[in-house]
């Protein structure tokens, strides 16, 4: 059984598993849990001035532990960022393609026992918000769908991903799980990245929260950035919703073991990394825990430190006040101008009842970008590495 103080370093190398369930059923979480709560100052220190960082490195720096050293590690994560990203960050748009969903999640609003009108656009629809998009500047979008496989499934997908491509520099998609050939298939239509999280790695929570619908199967979700690895995305994004477990460190930690594999499985794919909190939504629940501010700080500076070369997203489902403070230690890419509802970007005026969950920073993407100027930072509008990686 593999314990949370083993290291797993990203190498451009073959790994033994097939899929990362194999060694997910190998990692003991609840050793995870009391190695976080061990942790002392001194093991701060080590891993603060440690060159060559583990696993164990980032439970010491997102443990209790560590809050008396998050000035520290905040001036380490802001000059790694730095090295690694210059002065850039990336700004995105979720487009909203449809509410439609076969599943009950308990966290979220487009939950089927949901009393909401479910919206799918149509191609004409897609076209004025991908207009009305284009007139704000963007030039990167991620496509957002419930999972509805018979509506919003690859037949959709072959129809719509051409029509944005068409317009957009960079595609992203969070849709629900796909087959190994579907995503070589989008790929070759001009998808760019895949964002798929897989909410909590504890099985028996993930059931709790999950109670009906294709994404019940905890392990098919699991495998997801194994699939997409194999078909060779440009980029894969992972997390955990914090405060879907009480133990949210534990799942940012295991997180952080997926990311290490893939990374070491799949090494020419990017990875990103994102930091949502649970928000409230219609027929939402409580969360089962609360993460500070402070504790979102520590979260990326330990993030940054551990892992230098991830990329670091944040949503708008933060406070403005916090992410002007977070846009200047570790992140790499936010949104702006955000609408969580299909059809929210050419009819802003529409029923507010068919977002996904509640925002936070209202603010529109211009004024987003003259706070990431005021932070003596460049806004990007599009991926600025896709031509890297187009030549790799």
């Amino acid at each position: 059984m593999i314990i949370a103080s083993e290291q797993i370093q990203p190498t451009k190398t073959t790994c033994s598993e097939t899929n990362f369930a194999d060694l997910y059923e190998q990692i003991n979480q609840d050793d995870i849990g009391l190695q976080l709560l061990s942790k002392s100052s001194e093991d701060v220190r080590k891993s603060l001035n440690r060159k060559q960082k583990s696993i164990n490195d980032f439970i010491t720096l997102l443990s209790p532990a560590a809050t008396p050293f998050i000035e520290t590690m905040a001036q380490l994560s802001w000059r790694t960022t730095r090295q690694r990203f210059g002065k850039t960050i990336q700004l995105f748009l979720p487009l909203y393609l449809s509410n439609t969903c076969h599943n009950i999640c308990t966290y979220c609003g487009f939950s089927l026992n949901n009393p909401v009108k479910r919206i799918t656009l149509s191609q004409e629809q897609l076209e004025a918000e991908l207009q009305a998009i284009k007139a704000t500047g963007f030039e990167h979008v991620l496509l957002v769908t419930g999972e509805a496989p018979g509506r919003v499934g690859m037949p959709y997908f072959r129809k719509v991903l051409p029509q944005v491509k068409r317009t957009m520099a960079h595609v992203s998609m969070e849709v629900q799980p796909l087959d190994e050939a579907d995503y070589a298939e989008l790929i070759q239509s001009g998808l760019d990245a895949v964002y798929v999280y897989q909410e909590t790695y504890n099985r028996h929570i993930y059931a709790k929260h999950h109670l009906r619908g294709n994404k019940q199967d905890f392990f098919y979700r699991l495998n997801t950035p194994d699939r997409l690895g194999r078909a060779g995305i440009n980029k894969t994004g992972i997390a955990a919703l914090m405060g879907l477990s009480p133990k949210w460190r534990v799942d940012v930690v295991m997180s952080a073991f997926h990311l290490s594999y893939l990374q070491k499985k799949y090494w020419r794919t990017r990875y990103s990394i994102s930091l949502p909190r649970l928000r409230p939504c219609e027929g939402g629940i409580t969360p089962a825990a609360v993460i500070s501010d402070r504790e979102m700080v520590q979260l990326i500076c330990a993030w940054r430190i551990v892992f230098p070369e991830v990329e670091i997203s944040l949503s708008t489902r933060e406070p403005a006040a916090l992410r002007d403070q977070l846009v200047k230690l570790g992140v790499t890419s936010m949104s702006a101008g955000v609408s969580t509802r299909p059809g929210g970007y050419a009819n802003p005026d529409s029923n507010q009842a068919l977002a996904q969950f509640d925002i936070d920073d209202m603010r529109s993407a211009s004024e987003i970008a003259r706070m990431i100027r005021a932070a003596q930072l460049e806004a990007v509008w599009k991926d600025s590495e896709i031509s890297l990686n187009n030549c790799r």
